[in-house]
């Protein structure tokens, strides 16, 4: 655990001013500038992973590429702007010892919902051709995505900022021997850590999709599409306790250098080493969509995305619920929160529960259904508004529904502005802001998520999203 965090935790906050919802269009920077409002906006490649079918609307760029774009983001509406600085920024910041202000602050500010939610998407490469005859489109693309999502109840952020020396835990267990206390018996973990969620996730992607147009009549359109991506997975980490039951499992790159102790020894611990993006785990996602355009300007669609499943195979631990153990850490002693997070819920050292080798684990995909719709005022105005609604509770998804209104507008033929207000998904209410430049054949932009997130103290929200390199030849502008 404590490896998944040193490299794609600290590594989104390095990559500041960052943030974003766990949803696959971060890497595009014109939806992004629209809050993540994107169903009946996308075109070309970056229907990908949205609406398929929108590949099969008319209008599409006969070629349309892009290389490198990239967002990322991190947010919290538990954790202030002052703290936040501090794990970012000056992680290495000595804390008092216990009892103290800084420690109540920080076990405040770690008991919630949505104590920390980050993100990075890179869109490699990316390309759309439009097939001749009427035969649609067909789209490919290669993405990365980080995701990582963090929620405590104030046991865990307890155990989290003191360790052994947390109330909540040494009525249990005695903090210097680690023996149970005289008269007490341990909860299961389930019920200790009730409302925990310790969730992250890197996947490579390999996107394949076609759409289209399957009826044409006057005043309304109907596209259809279909989309594959073959996923590998890189690490993932999910711990959930919910209800009185844990789900707990990890499954690690070599690239982590996670250290295993004894359990890399049992036969049924498939251990994978070597070094670079050794993959670890395998998947099949799927996506379906249709696309309407009613009228001369009004657009709907509707998809299901990232439907499938991975089976992790590689470095594969698991646990079921058990009585509470006793944890050798001794909390925080930084700010470098990632670090202590990883101690406490890491498989070489004693801690709250103990983790079991496993041949393979088989996860669902963040499974969503997206809703949108739109009105196309004219060339130089468009409005739309989406809902998106998570299918599942896996690592990688969505912590709850998201709702956007966008808008996009052409001032002039060489810029396009985007802004809208958007809601949900564990980072509350937003104000997105984007700038693209725009040519016959190039387009460049940079945007946020939100522009207001920048200055809260409050549920501070940074997010930034970038591309240089989308090009589209042919078709409409």
């Amino acid at each position: 655990m404590k490896h998944l965090l040193r490299y794609c935790l600290p590594a989104a906050a390095l990559a500041l001013p960052l943030a974003a919802h766990a949803q696959n269009e971060l890497s595009n920077f014109s939806a992004t500038g629209r809050g993540g409002v994107i169903n009946t906006f996308a075109q070309d490649y970056q229907a990908l992973g949205i609406n398929p079918a929108n590949l099969g609307r008319a209008g599409q760029a006969k070629v349309a590429f892009s290389i490198g774009e990239f967002g990322a983001g991190l947010g919290s509406q538990t954790i202030n702007r002052s703290v936040i600085n501090k794990i970012i920024y000056n992680s290495d910041e000595t804390l008092a010892a216990a009892p103290s202000a800084q420690r109540a602050e920080l076990l405040k500010a770690f008991s919630g919902t949505d104590v920390l939610n980050v993100n990075i998407d890179v869109n490699t490469l990316a390309l759309a051709v439009s097939l001749p005859n009427g035969l649609g489109s067909i789209a490919f693309s290669n993405r990365h995505r980080v995701v990582a999502h963090l929620d405590f109840n104030e046991k865990a952020a307890d155990v989290l900022v003191n360790g052994k020396f947390a109330p909540s835990i040494t009525k249990y267990y005695n903090p210097t021997t680690g023996a149970p206390q005289p008269g007490t018996a341990a909860p299961k973990v389930s019920d200790f850590l009730d409302g925990t969620n310790i969730q992250g996730a890197w996947t490579s992607e390999y996107n394949i999709g076609y759409g289209v147009q399957v009826l044409d009549k006057e005043g309304f359109k109907l596209s259809a599409g279909l989309g594959y991506r073959y996923i590998q997975g890189i690490g993932i980490v999910d711990i959930q306790a919910s209800s009185g039951s844990l789900t707990a499992y990890n499954s690690l790159s070599p690239l982590f250098k996670a250290k295993y102790g004894t359990l890399a020894n049992n036969p049924n611990f498939n251990l994978q080493t070597g070094g670079g993006l050794n993959a670890v785990g395998s998947g099949n996602g799927f996506d379906v969509g249709l696309a309407a355009e009613v009228g001369k300007g009004v657009r709907l669609g509707a998809s299901f995305t990232d439907l499938g499943s991975m089976t992790w195979k590689g470095n594969v631990l698991t646990s079921n619920d058990q009585t509470l153990q006793a944890t050798n850490s001794d909390g925080l002693s930084t700010y470098n929160i990632f670090k202590e997070l990883g101690n406490q819920f890491n498989s070489d050292t004693k801690n709250l529960f103990t983790y079991e080798a496993a041949k393979e684990r088989k996860a669902s995909l963040p499974a969503k259904l997206r809703l949108g719709g739109g009105y196309r005022v004219s060339e130089l105005f468009e409005v739309g508004l989406d809902v998106t609604l998570p299918l599942n509770k896996v690592a990688g998804n969505l912590s709850s529904s998201f709702v956007g209104l966008g808008v996009d507008y052409k001032p002039t033929n060489w810029l396009r502005l985007s802004s809208g207000f958007t809601g949900g998904a564990g980072y509350g209410k937003s104000l997105p802001l984007g700038i693209t430049f725009v040519t016959s054949v190039w387009e460049a932009g940079v945007s946020s998520r939100d522009v207001t997130g920048y200055f809260n103290d409050k549920s501070p929200y940074t997010s930034l999203a970038l591309g240089f390199l989308r090009f589209k030849i042919g078709g409409q502008k």
